[in-house]
């Protein structure tokens, strides 16, 4: 076991998956929306979610998921079910009333009475605790299952996400599993703080900015969000069905 080794390993998985996180998709968007809505801490609660499923996926690996992973049934059954979804989610986000989509960022007014609690002290909140926009009713620790559960379900209904996985995280593995446990250790924490870079950054923008944006423009994000899902989701259920047939 070389310490260089290990820390180009990690070094590597870090570039490869930052670059990769820095692509639009599902749970970019996500956060995208629930940071808007709900406050900084939405990002880490949702990189944390994302760090469980994938130090799952990364410990399957190593023990010799990757050949199940690349079978045509699965790889048909994953872009079905997820496609299915991302339709599912981009029509969840396309169907809220305007009037919920325009709430957040708004001074509190007669026709806009649901930016009040999102506006009371927001600096504070969301640098204080996980609460905050619409949410600001909402617990700490129930704010957090929930998000941490949005997170592994975006990623599992992913096929693109299982399809790096199967083919260029499987080739990382094989080559970590060269310098040992130390080897998928060093690869696992380098890929997963790109993500937990990228999703706090992402948060930290859209909280601090989000009081100057404008409803408007906060509806447009989200609605782009929406389509975004739907055309990724019929490109995913597109390619499973291709399988089947």
């Amino acid at each position: 076991m070389s310490a260089a080794a290990l820390a180009a390993i990690f070094v590597t998985s870090f570039g490869v998956g930052f670059t990769g996180a820095l692509m639009p998709g599902p749970l970019t968007t996500v956060a995208v929306r629930e940071s808007m809505q709900r406050g900084f801490w939405a990002g880490p609660l949702l990189a944390a979610g994302h760090s469980l499923i994938e130090l799952a996926l990364v410990v399957g690996l190593a023990l010799g998921l990757s050949r199940f992973l690349v079978e045509d049934p699965v790889k048909a059954g994953v872009g079905i079910a997820g496609g299915l979804f991302l339709l599912w989610m981009g029509i969840h986000i396309l169907s809220r009333p305007p009037e919920q989509l325009t709430a957040v960022g708004q001074p509190p007014s007669p026709s806009n009475p649901g930016a009040t609690a999102h506006n009371s002290s927001w600096r504070r909140r969301w640098l204080r605790s996980p609460t905050g926009g619409e949410a600001a009713s909402e617990s700490p620790a129930r704010m957090a299952a929930v998000l941490m559960s949005a997170a592994i379900l975006v990623s599992v209904f992913n096929p693109a996400w299982v399809a790096w996985w199967a083919s260029v995280g499987s080739a990382f593995i094989s080559q970590s599993l060269e310098q040992g446990a130390a080897g998928v250790t060093s690869f696992y924490v380098g890929h997963i703080l790109s993500d937990i870079l990228w999703l706090t950054l992402l948060a930290f923008v859209l909280a601090s900015g989000r009081q100057m944006m404008s409803g408007l423009v906060y509806r447009a994000i989200i609605v782009l969000c929406g389509l975004f899902l739907l055309g990724l989701g019929t490109y995913f259920l597109a390619s499973g069905l291709v399988i089947v047939s």
